[in-house]
C-alpha cells in the first residue's frame, strides 16, 4: 500500500507541475505576445535590461517578449491636429486664426521619442511649438497684410517655423493649412473700404492714363499730317501743277468715251475740259 501511495506520489507531481506551468502560461500569455497592427509601430521597454530600446523600431505583426518587458506601441501614419488662437499682429491688433497640421511621429527615431518626450508629444511638443511659429509669423504681418495678400506667404512661414522646431523632437511636419483668418469686425470693414478705395484709385489712374495716351496719339497724328502737308506745299510749284495738269488732261483725252472740248485758261493756259461722251 505504501508503495502504492509513492508511485501515485512520483506520477502526480509531474502532472501538477505541468498543469502549474500551463496556468501560468496561460496568466501571461497576454503579457508575452504583442499584436502591433496597421500603420502602427512599437517600442520596447526591457526592465531588466537598459530600459527603453532606442535602437529598434518594431514593425507591424505578432512579437513575443518577456513577460517582464513592455511594448509600447504609436500610431506612425500622418495625424491631423486642429489649432484655433488668438494672435497679435505686428501694429498689437487681436487675430484669430484657425489652422490645421499634418504630422507624424519619426519612425526610425520612436524609441528616442518615447524616451525623450513621451506617449503625449502631441500636447508637450507639438502644439506648443504650433501656437510658437503661428505667433511668430502673425506677428511680422499688418492686419492688411494678413487680410488681403499674404496668406499664403503666412502658410508657407508658419510651415517652416514649426518644421524647424520639430525636427529635433523626432516628430515628421507635412503640411500646414492656414484654414481662416479672422479679423475684428470693425476691421475687417475698414480694411475693406481701404481696399476698394484703392481700387477705385487704381481704374481712375488707368483711365486718365489712356485718355492721355489717346490725347499723345492724336496730337502726334495732326503734327505728323500738318508736316506733311508742309512738304508737299513746299514741293508743288507752279511749274509741276501745270505739268501734272497737261498730264492728267492728256490720258482723259485718249478716252474713248470722253468728248472733250479744250480753251486755253485766261490765267496760266492750263486746258479746261467741257462736256462729255453723254
Amino acid at each position: 500500500m505504501q508503495q502504492q501511495q509513492e508511485f501515485d506520489k512520483k506520477k502526480v507531481l509531474p502532472i501538477g507541475i505541468g498543469v502549474f506551468a500551463l496556468l501560468i502560461l496561460i496568466i501571461s500569455w497576454s503579457s508575452m505576445t504583442v499584436t502591433i497592427n496597421s500603420g502602427q509601430a512599437g517600442v520596447l521597454f526591457r526592465l531588466l535590461d537598459k530600459g527603453v530600446d532606442t535602437e529598434t523600431t518594431y514593425s507591424e505583426g505578432f512579437h513575443f517578449i518577456l513577460p517582464w518587458n513592455k511594448m509600447f506601441v504609436y500610431d506612425v501614419r500622418q495625424l491631423e491636429v486642429t489649432e484655433t488662437m488668438d494672435v497679435l499682429s505686428s501694429n498689437g491688433l487681436e487675430i484669430n486664426v484657425e489652422l490645421s497640421v499634418w504630422y507624424q511621429p519619426s519612425y526610425s527615431e520612436l524609441g528616442k521619442l518615447h524616451q525623450e518626450k513621451g506617449q503625449n508629444y502631441l500636447g508637450t511638443v507639438v502644439k506648443p511649438s504650433i501656437r510658437s511659429a503661428t505667433r511668430s509669423v502673425i506677428g511680422r504681418y499688418t492686419p492688411e497684410q494678413i487680410y488681403s495678400s499674404k496668406r499664403d506667404a503666412i502658410q508657407s512661414e508658419i510651415y517652416e517655423e514649426t518644421r524647424d522646431l520639430l525636427i529635433s523632437q523626432y516628430v515628421q511636419i507635412n503640411e500646414v493649412l492656414v484654414r481662416d483668418i479672422t479679423l475684428p469686425t470693425t476691421l475687417k470693414m475698414a480694411i475693406e473700404n481701404k481696399l476698394k478705395q484703392e481700387q477705385e484709385s487704381l481704374e481712375y489712374e488707368f483711365k486718365l492714363e489712356k485718355a492721355t495716351k489717346e490725347a499723345q496719339r492724336i496730337a502726334i497724328d495732326a503734327k505728323g499730317k500738318a508736316k506733311a502737308n508742309d512738304i508737299l506745299n513746299a514741293s508743288l510749284t507752279d511749274k509741276i501743277l501745270r505739268e501734272k495738269g497737261i498730264e492728267a488732261t492728256l490720258k482723259l483725252a485718249e478716252s474713248p468715251n470722253a468728248k472733250i472740248v479744250i480753251i486755253g485758261n485766261s490765267k496760266d493756259g492750263m486746258p479746261l475740259i467741257l462736256g462729255d461722251s453723254k
